[in-house]
């Protein structure tokens, strides 16, 4: 049997995660059940990335350890999984002690080959990403999530990406299937043109990551750390040379992932294997991000879709037939062209479960199997001589085609439209059923159209199976449901493709009683209880409380400080902070997030620099009275002399700063205490 190993990014378990992380996971799935339909032996791997300095300071910030953050965060994502019907095959975590070994062992194998030594890192760091920038001094923003980097200077070990231009390039040649879509690996192929540097594998300066062998004072570079979890989710630490499952499964077949980490995936990562001599993955297939309002979705931007409301919804009253995962999965599947960016909302779900799923699938469903039920006693009829027309014949070969189209398109990631030909079908049996009216034959002479009947209600209940079996991989709950109405023997998930035959269903077989799988749902209170549901949380816990942070270019919510001891009044009284009034804001060139404002504070007008620009129109603030830290420092932003700090909250686990003002009219220069 031929085998195919899949997997999902290792997560990030440091905040809810909403539709965009639970977008990979769902495609993955819905791949790994095709892949099974069509025979293979899949291995599907998801897991979580638990180390480095982002988790470090969101442990220290929640008062935990790492390890009980990471391990509570890791269950909050099984169950998300759980929720959603994710049957993955593996799950991998970074902390688990298999893992040391398998990084360490990489690490001893591309050390021997000569591939990595010790050196001098100065220069910018992002810790939202786990990433270095370009080295130098002056500030400089994440060329991926925009947010500020950190300045660092320590010593590391290194590696040697720069001995791998060529040999990479000449892989993206000889197999262009490496990269995912076609423009993604144009992409991937520039950036390596331009000239590979070598790259930090270690961090000196924190403590929560795998220790470097025979350093104690390095761990290793996170990105370096859980691109090897593919490796350890398949057992690469048993014995000398991994388990027999690692033989073989590994290589991986697909590493299914976002596009910003493309680079770490399409360029690093098979880098790291060429310098352990271990194959490489068959491909590396990005998808693009979900938007709402044409705008990236994040937590810090309060945007956010959640998946959980969802459930909740098509679990209460009459919704219960059908999983709010399957809703969810077809509407992502069908909706976005997959590697490209796609608006998002509940109000386009809702839509296209109910002209879709309700209107289209359903109702082909639910009339076929109840006028079985009610003309031939809930069997299926033999097809009789005579009875079948040239419209019979007709829907057998568009079947058969339809088959074909469907699998091509998902062969080749092109799930929409692989789904928009199935639904071409649909609409082609439903149309077929207006033009035969099956209703009007039995009320005319139910002995005489007897044949009539029984040729089209097969033909009917033929193109539900034939359709039900597609679709298993895209509903797999429903279409279970839909399986057990038309009297299907044994699992759905046991079918196979390649043995699907148009006149597969016996005549005689038993149909379950007729049920509505796909009840229509009424879209404003649906939106409404949606929207309720979204506010709440997940299993009714209460939306975050608000926080307070000063907001600055350097600032941002993911790098919170390592401690938060208490201080005096007389520390407190330190801080100066006065209500000032913004008189100009402007973007500074540049610096996508910085806004340049100048606030009177009473007896003098300063010039503040801000990141705020992703959150706030320059027009917006102009008037807004502001609290403003007076006695910093003068410091230079992106060139910009910044002469103060203004104070925000937060919003959101990630948080989306919202300035701090005032409902009275409180005079400029007025001094908080």
């Amino acid at each position: 049997m031929k085998k195919f190993y899949l997997t999902t990014p290792l997560y990030y378990p440091s905040a809810r995660l909403h539709a965009g992380h639970a977008y990979t996971t769902l495609v993955c799935d819905a791949l790994a059940r095709y892949k099974r339909l069509c025979g293979y032996d899949v291995a599907f791997l998801t897991g979580t990335d638990e180390h480095g300095e982002k988790l470090e300071r969101a442990a220290v910030a929640a008062g935990m350890t790492p390890q009980d953050f990471v391990a509570t965060e890791r269950a909050r994502i099984r169950q998300l999984w759980k929720l959603l019907n994710i049957g993955y095959t593996h799950f991998v975590y970074t902390d688990q002690p298999e893992h040391t070994i398998s990084v360490q062992r990489m690490l001893l194998r591309a050390q021997a080959a000569g591939y990595v030594y010790k050196g001098h890192y100065q220069g910018r760091y992002c810790v939202f990403d786990e990433r270095y920038i370009a080295d130098g001094t002056e500030p400089a923003d994440c060329d991926i999530c925009g947010r500020p980097a950190e300045l660092i200077s320590e010593e590391n070990y290194f590696f040697r990406l720069s001995a791998f231009q060529d040999r990479l390039l000449e892989h993206y040649a000889t197999h262009p299937e490496f990269v995912q879509p076609d423009f993604r690996r144009n992409e991937v192929v520039s950036f390596v043109k331009s000239g590979l540097r070598d790259i930090s594998i270690s961090r000196k300066r924190i403590k929560w990551g795998i220790p470097w062998p025979d350093d104690p004072e390095q761990v290793f570079y996170v990105w370096y750390d859980a691109l090897t979890g593919y490796m350890t989710g398949i057992g690469y630490a048993e014995g000398e040379n991994g388990s027999r499952e690692f033989q073989k499964y590994w290589p991986a077949d697909c590493h299914m992932i976002g596009k910003d980490i493309v680079r770490f995936h399409a360029v690093y990562w098979p880098a790291f294997l060429m310098a352990a001599e271990m194959p490489l993955p068959g491909s590396v297939v990005a998808h693009g991000w979900l938007l709402v309002d044409r705008d990236k979705m994040s937590k810090s931007k309060g945007n956010a879709v959640y998946v959980e409301p969802v459930e909740e919804l098509f679990r209460s009253g009459t919704n219960a037939m059908v999983a709010g995962s399957d809703a969810l999965r077809y509407y992502i599947l069908r909706e976005i062209p997959f590697g490209q960016d796609a608006s998002i909302s509940y109000e386009a779900l809702l839509q296209r479960y109910n002209s879709d799923l309700a209107n289209g699938l359903g109702n082909l469903a639910n009339r076929t199997v109840a006028m079985l039920n009610q003309y031939f006693g809930g069997e299926v009829p033999s097809l009789p001589l005579g009875g079948e027309t040239e419209a019979e014949k007709g829907i057998a070969r568009l079947a058969a085609a339809t088959l074909v189209s469907f699998r091509a398109r998902f062969d080749t990631y092109d799930f929409s439209r692989g789904l928009e030909a199935v639904w071409q079908f649909i609409a082609r049996l439903n149309k077929y059923l207006v033009e035969t009216e099956p209703w009007a034959l039995a009320e005319a002479d139910p002995h005489a159209s007897k044949p009539r009947l029984a040729a089209i209600l097969y033909t009917a209940a033929e193109a539900v199976r034939f359709t039900t079996v597609m679709l298993a991989p895209v509903l797999p709950q429903s279409s279970e449901r839909l399986w057990k109405q038309l009297g299907g023997e044994g699992k759905l998930e046991n079918q196979r493709l390649d043995e699907l035959r148009w006149g597969g269903l016996k005549s005689g077989t038993r149909l379950a009683p007729p049920e509505i799988i796909f009840r229509r749902l009424d879209k404003t209170p649906s939106l409404r209880k949606l929207g309720e549901l979204a506010a709440v949380g997940p299993s009714g816990s209460k939306p975050e409380k608000e926080k307070t942070k000063r907001v600055e270019s350097q600032s941002h919510p993911e790098s919170q400080p390592q401690a938060v001891p208490k201080i005096s009044i007389e520390d407190f009284a330190k801080v100066e902070m006065r209500v000032g009034e913004i008189l100009t804001a402007e973007p500074v060139q540049g610096a996508q997030k910085l806004l340049k404002l100048t606030v009177n504070i009473g007896e003098e007008v300063r010039q503040v620099v801000a990141g705020i620009a992703e959150y706030y129109k320059p027009e917006e603030i102009v008037g807004m009275k502001v609290v403003l830290v007076t006695n910093l420092q003068p410091r230079k932003l992106r060139g910009v002399e910044s002469n103060g700090m203004i104070v925000a909250a937060t919003l959101g686990e990630e948080g989306r700063p919202v300035l701090v003002t005032f409902k009275e009219d409180v005079p400029n220069g007025a001094r908080l205490k």
